[in-house]
């Protein structure tokens, strides 16, 4: 490690505050990208006093599955308002406000390289945790406070540009979703029209857990779709190169998700489309997903927009097999009917949501432009002066 570099330990501090008062309301978990969500956990019955509290600039962590996840979950509120996190998560704070910023602080954690030396500190267990001792031996370069003041403004020039951009994006799915009802709902004359007739679904690759990481081949599963996104690039994983020819997918294709990940991510039978960006990469959905054959005149991104109508989600809601995991059929989604003009009519709405749709591509490209400068930015911290 270089000689620069200082302790972790030695600038934070347990924190060890319980809700005993029930001071906080909202249970929250992290998730992959190191933000706090919505927990999923069931706390019906739970007494509640005994989970931890966060506050604002104050940091959770869960340092059991490091070894098997090959990331350590971890993240630090920015709310002004506590919430409870499990008591199994660690919740500490900077010890040393006036030496090292929790932006700066957060941005080291987000480093991929971050993730790699906390799985190397790991233990032998089988799910490789990460003792606190380990953790606290950690190292990272604490320049001076302005430096990281300056880099920290630098982080967020970049982090509002995307935010910025993806609630324009959020915008204009809006627009182009109302666009295709009011078209619909303009026309009298309408038919009945069943999805399978226009499209047919195909299964995905049943990957083994063992050839994750071991090719450049990208492995696209339920992570990659969202209720509120298009297509989450977040969800894909690094895959061996030696899979089945049938199940590779490619740009502007639709995606399904075909089971529910919980009641609090409700994205079971949801389609996502995959972006124009990823055209350079080779692309497989594994078994928790569907793929879209098109098989009318329609373009994807017409079938697209009726597989995100609130009628289609009813459908799935009605048609979800399965208790603790709800899953759809191929054939429920096939059968999903619905009234509108003719197919020529609705192949004539395409060229009104053309131009709105593809800036959404647009955005969505700049945005992962801007994600690789955060990256960048994030592994020059290595080499940070002091």
């Amino acid at each position: 490690m270089k000689s620069n570099y200082r302790r972790l330990g030695d600038y934070i501090e347990p924190v060890k505050v319980r809700n005993s008062d029930l001071k906080a309301k909202d249970l929250l978990g992290i998730n992959i990208n190191k933000h706090f969500m919505p927990s999923v956990a069931n706390i019906v019955g739970t007494d509640l006093s005994n989970y931890k509290l966060v506050e604002k600039n104050q940091f959770a962590c869960n340092r059991m599955h490091v070894g098997r996840d090959y990331r350590i979950p971890i993240a630090v509120s920015e709310s002004d308002e506590p919430f409870m996190v499990s008591p199994a998560y660690d919740v500490f704070e900077i010890k040393k406000p006036t030496e090292l910023l929790p932006e700066y602080l957060m941005m080291w954690f987000e480093r991929s390289e971050f993730d790699r030396n906390a799985w190397f500190y790991t233990d032998a267990d089988v799910r490789g945790g990460l003792a606190w001792q380990a953790f606290e031996d950690m190292q990272l370069p604490v320049p001076p406070i302005d430096k990281q003041r300056e880099i920290v403004k630098e982080y967020n020039t970049i982090q509002n540009r995307i935010a910025l951009n993806q609630q324009l994006i959020q915008k204009l799915e809006e627009t182009a979703q109302a666009i295709y009802n009011t078209y619909l709902n303009n026309e009298d004359d309408k038919e009945s029209h069943r999805l399978g007739d226009l499209m047919e679904i195909k299964g995905g690759f049943s990957y083994n857990s063992v050839d994750l990481g071991k090719g450049s081949t990208y492995l696209l599963g339920m992570g990659c779709v969202s209720f509120s996104d298009r297509f989450v690039e977040e969800g894909m994983r690094l895959y061996s190169d030696n899979i089945p020819e049938q199940h590779i997918v490619k740009p502007k294709e639709i995606i399904i998700a075909t089971r529910q990940q919980s009641e609090n991510m409700p994205i079971l039978g949801c389609p996502a489309m995959i972006p124009p960006n990823l055209d350079n990469k080779k692309l497989v959905i594994a078994s928790n997903l569907y793929r879209v054959v098109n098989k009318s005149k329609l373009s994807n991104e017409i079938l697209y927009q009726i597989m995100k109508s609130p009628n289609y989600q009813e459908h799935i809601k009605l048609h979800t097999k399965g208790t603790t995991v709800g899953m759809i059929t191929k054939d429920a989604i096939e059968d999903y009917t619905f009234e509108a003009p003719s197919i020529e009519y609705l192949y004539s709405v395409e060229s009104n949501i053309t131009k709105i749709v593809d800036n959404v591509f647009f955005k969505r490209t700049e945005n992962h432009k801007l994600t690789e400068m955060k990256g960048l930015l994030l592994s020059r911290l290595a080499g940070v002066e002091l």
